[in-house]
């Protein structure tokens, strides 16, 4: 789901990768996954996308879009008349442009951008610009939900000496610890997850910086918003978030192309200054989604509303639930 302006090939500096070839050793987890869900058949461009193996926001309720919507139409009236772009970055088959859209005013004056790697979907709004880059400039709301999380990443972990090591990976799924990390890798991991002791390990972020920054770089007015499972230096997972989905199951990572392939992102080092980082649960309520119910005095007056209102309240529920769709965080980033 990723854009190619924002570049994540394997062979970039700080990267782990290990040439091909009979005997050499397998390559770090950045060149695999980038092969496994990008490459030649590669996972996220097969036909049925992402929300054929699982489910996002976008997917759980059409209150997402419509908060979404709201966003885009805040951000609007801050820029004053004329139309505004709206870009989703990772746009999978589309799915949230077409709830936005459908959510707008008619007259809402939009251009809809879909920044994908797959090929544009049949029957999709052909009010939807579909790109593999995003525009070049942007003026009004760039959206990424669930993207960073699928810019690929070196794995690093922690052998028994205290040395930290790249970690290797056949295509099997099977690990093998590579050369110590050095360069961009270790300085990036020295400021932002340091290591935690033998056994310990973690996903080497700036390859998501740098592609955030990219992103960011293209809005010349208006906010960029990421949304993702995440996590911050106060709270890095001791042994990493890689992980692997397939038919709506969590699966072993393998990068052979039979499943996704995905690690949390620490947003708080892609934060560029002056945005701002909060949860899902308190961005979607500043954006009116909320899961409480509906009175019961509604119930006697307008039964078919209230069963309306307590059928929005579940999907409200569902989407700020800590436990759940709440826990992703939201970093807004404004220009």
């Amino acid at each position: 789901m990723t854009d190619e302006t924002c570049q994540h090939a394997g062979d970039a500096e700080g990267s782990g990768t290990a040439a091909e070839g009979p005997g050499a050793a397998p390559p770090g987890w950045r060149a695999a996954t980038e092969r496994a869900l990008y490459g030649e058949g590669g996972f996220y461009l097969r036909p049925e996308g992402p929300a054929g193996h699982f489910r996002t926001s976008v997917h759980a309720s059409p209150l997402f879009a419509g908060a979404v919507a709201r966003l885009l139409t805040e951000v609007a009236a801050g820029l004053g008349p004329g139309p505004v772009d709206l870009v989703d970055v990772g746009a999978g088959r589309g799915e949230l442009l077409t709830g936005v859209l459908a959510a707008l005013p008619a007259d809402f004056p939009v251009r809809a951008y879909a920044v994908e790697r797959a090929a544009r979907p049949d029957g999709l709004d052909e009010r939807v610009l579909w790109r593999s880059e995003i525009p070049d400039r942007v003026r009004g709301l760039l959206f990424a939900n669930e993207w960073l999380d699928n810019v690929p990443v070196e794995v690093a972990e922690v052998d028994p000496d205290g040395v930290t090591r790249l970690v290797l990976v056949r295509p099997d799924g099977t690990e093998v610890l590579g050369e110590p990390v050095s360069g961009r890798d270790a300085q990036w991991l020295a400021r932002w997850w340091p290591p935690a002791g033998p056994g310990s390990r973690a996903e080497i972020g700036w390859p998501r910086d740098e592609a955030w920054a990219g992103a960011v770089g293209r809005v010349v007015a208006g906010l960029a918003v990421a949304v993702d499972y995440a996590h911050t230096r106060e709270a890095r997972p001791p042994f990493g978030t890689l992980s692997g989905f397939r038919g709506g199951r969590e699966v072993l990572p393998v990068p052979d192309g039979s499943c996704d392939i995905t690690a949390h992102v620490a947003l708080d080092a892609c934060a560029l200054p002056g945005a701002e980082l909060l949860s899902q649960r308190a961005a979607l309520s500043r954006l009116g989604v909320s899961g409480a119910r509906p009175p019961l005095s509604l119930a006697s007056s307008d039964p078919g509303a209230y069963v309306r209102a307590l059928a929005s309240a579940g999907e409200a529920a569902e989407l700020t639930a800590p436990s759940g769709l709440g826990a992703f965080l939201w970093l807004h980033q404004p220009r």
